[in-house]
């Protein structure tokens, strides 16, 4: 498959001829979470057919943004991992998730497929480092079948998939209050209180944990109009 080209001496140009393609943005957001095998991306992307996954990973691999490991064990299974330099789009796409839930996100679209575990991206989006001064305090989240979990640390996060090991708070949550707290039409709080989630463990983990992910408002894209 050719590689297309905007043919600028230009960084931006360069840069979006290597991840500017269709699809390959998303690829490299299931990456910065951790290594994926073959079928993990698959099943993350719905509507990506098996013959263009293969030339996305081929075209990141050929380009030096991700590679091929083998995960350790007990996996003990191939899978692709993203270099240093895919990990450094890492902050641009964070920022792009952060423009999108403020300008793009609005509500979810019927034909849209959705996985709680996206907000693994999400957590270190919206996180609030100001908000987190002090709190050294691991949270581990629960929707349906899904686990993550994001380790507060000195004002910095690390959100990851999976179990957390030793969590200070516990919030289970199904997958439909999940989304409501994404489209902003539901807090925490009033999930609780309806039992559509609960939370657990130690009670100032808990009382911080509000403040910790901060939504931007949604807004309204309008044109300017001229007189």
């Amino acid at each position: 498959m050719e590689q297309r080209t905007y043919n600028q001496y230009c960084a931006t140009a360069r840069t979006l001829d290597l991840v500017g393609e269709r699809w390959t943005l998303l690829l490299i957001r299931e990456l910065l979470t951790g290594p994926k095998r073959y079928g993990d991306l698959q099943a993350s992307l719905r509507g990506l057919g098996t013959g263009l996954l293969a030339a996305r990973l081929k075209h990141l691999e050929r380009e030096g943004l991700a590679h091929r490991v083998v995960l350790p064990p007990p996996a003990r299974t191939p899978a692709y991992a993203l270099t240093e330099a895919g990990e450094e789009l890492g902050p641009a796409i964070l920022q792009l998730a952060r423009w999108g839930l403020k300008w793009a996100l609005g509500e979810r679209r019927e034909d849209e497929t959705f996985h709680p575990g996206w907000a693994v991206l999400g957590l270190r989006a919206c996180f609030d480092p100001e908000a987190a001064a002090g709190l050294n305090a691991v949270y581990e989240f629960r929707v349906d079948d899904e686990l993550f979990h994001a380790r507060i640390d000195g004002g910095a996060v690390e959100a990851l998939h999976g179990p957390a090991q030793h969590p200070d708070a516990t919030v289970t949550i199904s997958q439909e209050a999940f989304l409501r707290l994404t489209d902003q039409s539901l807090t925490l709080a009033q999930a609780i209180e309806s039992g559509t989630a609960s939370a657990s463990g130690d009670p100032q983990a808990l009382r911080r944990l509000g403040g910790l992910f901060r939504l931007p408002p949604p807004r309204t894209r309008t044109a300017h109009r001229t007189s």
